[in-house]
């Protein structure tokens, strides 16, 4: 097991999958140095409740209900990353390959520049936060699969908290 702040949770949204490119987002975040440790994906799209769940955290906020309705409009992809560095942050390193949550204001070469569409379809969902990919993590892989990339203490662990 590697430490926390090693992996990151990311989902390839649905628009992506009906336009089938899937791989040709997969090979960019290879390309951005991340390793693909595990891939969920069902023929299935989330259901609304699932989506609601899923973005709870933002249940609040003006564009949580067209949020979740766009998450069931066709399959996902969920994927478990680490980044090829071990010196670096996993999350950090995957918001930035990312980009803006907004396509037109992010960086050229970033995924969501490359992918998104505009603030609604915006092409992947990354984690903003090691225990944010842990919930996430665990929204769709179970504790055995998921605890191989994290090993469930706090971000702040040290050196000594998790098995190398």
């Amino acid at each position: 097991m590697t430490d926390i702040s090693r992996c990151t949770f990311a989902m390839i949204k649905p628009h992506i999958v009906k336009e089938n490119k899937i791989g040709e987002v997969l090979a960019e975040i290879e390309k951005g140095g991340f390793i693909v440790k595990m891939i969920y994906k069902s023929d299935d799209p989330l259901s609304i409740e699932e989506a609601e769940v899923f973005y709870e955290v933002h249940k609040d906020k003006p564009f949580y209900k067209n949020l979740c309705k766009i998450m069931s409009e066709a399959p996902v992809v969920a994927l478990s990353l680490e980044h090829k560095d071990e010196k670096k942050n996993s999350v950090k390193s995957f918001r930035e390959l990312l980009g803006n949550t907004d396509p037109k204001k992010a960086e050229p070469g970033t995924l969501r520049a490359k992918f998104g569409k505009d603030l609604d379809y915006n092409a992947v969902h990354g984690s903003d936060s090691a225990e944010t990919a842990m919930e996430e993590l665990g929204f769709f892989f179970n504790d055995e699969i998921y605890s191989d990339c994290c090993c469930g203490c706090d971000s702040e662990c040290d050196e000594n908290c998790c098995e190398k």
